[in-house]
């Protein structure tokens, strides 16, 4: 799956961490593949993903409970392993 890592919005990022996620839930690309994605999104994008420790509100708004559930637990077991 191709992406752009550098994203020029929220809205896009949303728009990708969500596309990246239902790929996954559709068993269109491997979770090994889900998870290198989203953390090169977070790598290259961690200003428009989090802002005073939390998600932005347009992350939360388009991507839902549910898929930030996935993110942070790609997040934090990527933070654990370092």
């Amino acid at each position: 799956m191709e992406i752009k890592v550098f994203q020029k919005t929220q809205r896009d990022l949303a728009t990708t961490v969500n596309s990246i996620i239902d790929e996954y839930w559709k068993d269109k690309i491997s979770e090994r593949e889900m998870i290198d994605l989203i953390h090169k999104l977070y790598s290259n994008n961690e200003t428009k993903f989090v802002k005073e420790g939390k998600y932005t509100t347009v992350l939360q708004q388009q991507c839902g409970k549910r898929r930030l559930e996935v993110v942070s637990k790609i997040l934090n077991s990527i933070n654990s392993i370092k």
